[in-house]
């Protein structure tokens, strides 16, 4: 059957990939699609979804998460959408596509969109029982199936973007998981060796095995051809279940070539700078399949966006054209932030490097600065957080010394470039070439007033989402200049901050949520039920204060147990399969051992898994709500209390053995970590609060890591604030030195209840110190010298705290109505929950988890003519 030409013009798109969606939002946005006829062949199974998030897809999110095609759209513009119907022919003379289904589509204009195809290595056994490439959902859903059932090994080949992210969802999924690279560092398109190292290292740490410099020569079967290791270059045999191939891509240009049209010589369909291909004027390609003007196959999604406007435009007879693209990237691998941008391995004739590395933390930044000073592009692993302003400073001069740019807060003369500081010329979003000057104007003459807006007036942050921060900063610095008054209320309940609600609270006792909601809340909020933002962080205000305000500090007493986030409702952390984990507290990370036994004795009388926490305690996995009440009995009874793991509140005061037992130890670490924990106990903050005591100047305990850290001297002990070692890792700070106990006590209590008193909703000290106006200088001048004279009151909350503490286990289990609410079904107490199921794993036990399954959707919105 053919789709016969008429009066309308035909334009085919062959391929519905993020490009090629993109390709039709551009035809929509200048009119085209009611002007043509429009027809898209798809090949995958399902419509265009986000290839960049692939991996989320393991970790929670479905088809429907990861989709980017809204059939709404689709319907409204008459776009003809065929799914699992790839282009298999070509005739350019008589200008008609023939799909696999036998329809054929005549056209006036034929678009490539064909992407590419995961480059397999020409090794022996390489379509073995066990191999795989990653690159569609269909991929991971045969990965995940074999490693389920077949494999406790897995080999990943290739060790940049996606054989990272690969390695990471083997992690996931069960398999101890090794990378093999080529090339002698991980990433080495993105990072030079500096960075390849500290990733390396932060990669290892998470219990990822690399081997670099060598390649894979054979993959070694058994006698039913399945996968059971590989040879390598150096002579070595890895033993391994799976292989999976993610060692590059190449353009799908096989169509291209059969129809005669000109391709490069290493592949990649040859196109001019308007995205027209060389061979045929009536053809254009774009994405991964093309290959630029300026003889390069962009492999990244920015380039294949603005290709897909270049086209766009070109059909529209308006002028564009697509001469190259910024290769910049960012991105997080494995939860590792890593980014490169401009020149970034310093190509450039007499240029010089700046370079900050810590790879103990596993931070590297490195700035390519010309001799006049001109940033010329970097590398960042381990702490991306400035790499939307850098590059937009790239090929400019920035206001400030290079050096101060790289140190990490609170180390040397480090300095904090805001994005008002970058000139309207300076490119916020790189995947979508989107201008601070273009978001200025959507702010003053488009009149958006919220980020979603100026996405939606944009496009700004509506890909990677690695610039909404600062877009974030942009419109609210643009709405302020303009003398808007910018909304800065907790949430559309409150218009007061969560500093604001803390001080009504403090004042006037206010003891319950829906008393602040009904005399504080917005007009349209009072008498309601709140919502999802401010419920817990009122819950957590009301917490923190309980003794002096009169509440019940427990948290499931009353009302407050409908305002606690999810893991506070069971008093334990919610795992992914629907069971709970439990962390007794260990204070200091001192344990006798009768404590051991008597955890190893519970963990196997209800076959849990357990794990040695990177603070200093045992973490207990895969208990059933209704078995928590009976372990918590029996480690109360064994002298325990609850851990706080589920709250946000304080986790852990690690240590070192300190002076007890270490040669270089000058103080006793282990009696002051175990101190501190005992005093700070269940206090309810913003945010999770961790801390760690190091008995001497070598810092065995990572105390600079921590909310608040100490570290001994031979005259006392030097306080450190505002530090993390998480996702954004940040040094701490030096308060103070030389304190006696009761100085590092007193200053302690004052920090913290400063810090409660003053943060937002769910903010660490780290960001907290960088925010607060004055920073550390403001901080220390309150919490030293007492500049604002509440330090009297700040001590008098924290010992009505430390005075009416309880712990939450004991309180519950020694009480029949609250031990009632710890059932998988209210009307079936006694029935467990079907779904929560475990399989064995290095004789112990992991989740259950079915299989993905995904059904075909159909394409109702689909035009049909």
């Amino acid at each position: 059957m053919t789709a016969t030409l008429g009066a309308t013009p035909t334009i085919v798109l062959v391929g519905h990939g993020m490009v090629g969606q993109r390709f039709l939002e551009a035809l929509a946005a200048r009119g085209l699609t009611a002007t043509h006829r429009v027809v898209v062949l798809c090949e995958e199974p399902r419509p265009a979804y986000d290839r960049v998030a692939l991996t989320s897809y393991f970790s929670g999110k479905t088809p429907e998460d990861l989709s980017m095609t809204d059939m709404e759209f689709i319907k409204d513009h008459g776009i003809e959408l065929y799914v699992g119907d790839p282009a298999v022919a070509v005739d350019r003379e008589a200008r008609k596509v023939t799909a696999r289904s036998g329809e054929v589509y005549e056209y006036d204009t034929l678009v490539l969109a064909t992407g590419s195809y995961p480059f397999v290595p020409p090794v022996p056994n390489k379509d073995a029982t066990g191999c795989f490439v990653y690159r569609t959902i269909e991929d991971l859903l045969a990965i995940e199936e074999y490693a389920k059932t077949k494999a406790t090994t897995g080999a990943v080949v290739g060790g940049g973007l996606l054989g990272l992210e690969a390695a990471g969802a083997l992690k996931g999924l069960g398999v101890e998981a090794h990378i093999v690279e080529f090339a002698p560092r991980l990433m080495p398109v993105q990072v030079d060796d500096g960075g390849g190292a500290a990733l390396l290292r932060t990669i290892e740490e998470m219990g990822l095995s690399v081997h670099t410099g060598v390649g894979t020569q054979e993959i070694v079967v058994d006698a039913d051809g399945a996968v059971t290791g590989m040879k390598l270059s150096d002579g070595s045999e890895l033993a391994t279940d799976m292989v999976v191939f993610s060692a590059g891509v190449r353009p799908r240009d096989q169509l291209a070539r059969d129809c005669g049209l000109t391709v490069g010589e290493r592949g990649g369909i040859a196109v001019d700078e308007q995205c027209r291909t060389v061979a045929d004027p009536h053809v254009f390609a774009i994405g991964e399949c093309a290959l630029a003007s300026d003889g390069r196959v962009y492999g990244l999604v920015a380039p294949g966006y603005e290709q897909a406007e270049t086209a766009a435009a070109t059909i529209a007879e308006d002028e564009a054209e697509f001469t190259g693209a910024d290769l910049s990237t960012k991105l997080k691998l494995l939860g590792v932030d890593v980014a490169s941008f401009g020149d970034a391995h310093g190509t450039a004739e007499d240029c010089l490097d700046v370079v900050y590395s810590d790879s103990r933390s596993g931070l590297y930044k490195k700035l390519v600065i010309g001799r006049d000073g001109t940033l010329l592009g970097g590398i960042l692993v381990g702490d991306a957080e400035a790499y939307g302003t850098l590059k937009a400073f790239t090929g400019s001069v920035p206001p400030v010394k290079p050096e101060s740019l790289v140190l990490p807060a609170g180390a040397g003369e480090s300095v904090q470039l805001g994005p008002t500081a970058l000139p309207d010329d300076a490119i916020i979003c790189s995947c979508n070439n989107v201008r601070k000057g273009t978001i200025r104007e959507a702010v003053t003459e488009h009149n958006c007033t919220t980020v979603p807006e100026v996405k939606k007036c944009t496009k700004a942050g509506s890909t990677c989402g690695s610039c909404v921060k600062v877009l974030g900063q942009l419109v609210t610095a643009e709405l302020e200049a303009s003398g808007v008054e910018v909304d800065k209320g907790l949430c559309g309940c409150f218009s007061q901050t969560r500093e604001e609600l803390y001080e009504i609270v403090l004042a006037l006792r206010i003891n319950t949520y829906q008393d602040l909601l009904d005399r504080y809340g917005r007009d349209g909020a009072r008498g309601g039920d709140g919502c999802e933002i401010c419920k817990p962080a009122v819950a957590s205000i009301i917490a923190s204060l309980a003794p002096t305000i009169g509440a019940s500090g427990y948290v499931l007493e009353g009302e407050q147990a409908s305002l606690q986030d999810s893991n506070d409702h069971f008093l334990a952390n919610l795992q992914k399969n629907g069971s709970y984990s439990v962390v007794p507290r260990i204070p200091g990370g001192e344990i006798t051992p009768e404590g051991l036994i008597v955890i190893g004795e519970i963990a196997r009388d209800f076959g849990l898994y357990t794990k040695i926490t990177g603070g200093q305690r045992i973490d207990m996995f895969g208990a059933r709500v209704e078995q928590l009440p009976l372990i918590w009995t029996r480690l109360v009874d064994a002298g325990f209390e609850s851990g706080h793991a589920y709250g946000k509140s304080l986790r852990t005061v690690k240590s070192c053995v300190g002076q007890t037992w270490c040669r270089y130890g000058v103080q006793d670490s282990v009696r002051m970590a175990i101190d501190l924990e005992l005093r700070y106990r269940g206090l309810r903050s913003p945010h999770k609060l961790k801390s760690a005591v190091s008995g001497c100047a070598r810092e065995c305990a990572e105390a600079q890591s921590k909310d608040f850290g100490v570290i001994a001297t031979s005259n006392g002990w030097n306080l450190y604030v505002g530090g993390n070692g998480g996702a954004t890792p940040r040094h701490a700070d030096l308060l103070a030195q030389d304190l006696s106990d009761a100085e590092l006590i007193k200053l302690i209590d004052r920090f913290l209840m400063f810090y409660i008193r003053t943060a937002d909703r769910l903010e660490r000290t780290s960001t907290w110190l960088e925010r607060i106006p004055g920073g550390l200088d403001h901080v220390r001048d309150v919490v030293v010298e007492d500049s604002l004279g509440i330090c009297e009151e700040l001590e008098s909350l924290m010992t009505a705290h430390v005075a009416h503490y309880a712990d939450e286990w004991a309180t519950t289990i020694n009480d029949p109505e609250k031990l009632a609410r710890f059932v998988s079904f209210v009307n079936a107490p006694d029935t467990p929950d079907p779904v929560v199921g475990f399989v064995p794993e290095r004789d112990q036990i992991k989740p259950d988890l079915p299989l993905l399954t995904i059904g075909h959707r159909p394409l109702e919105g689909s035009a049909q003519r």
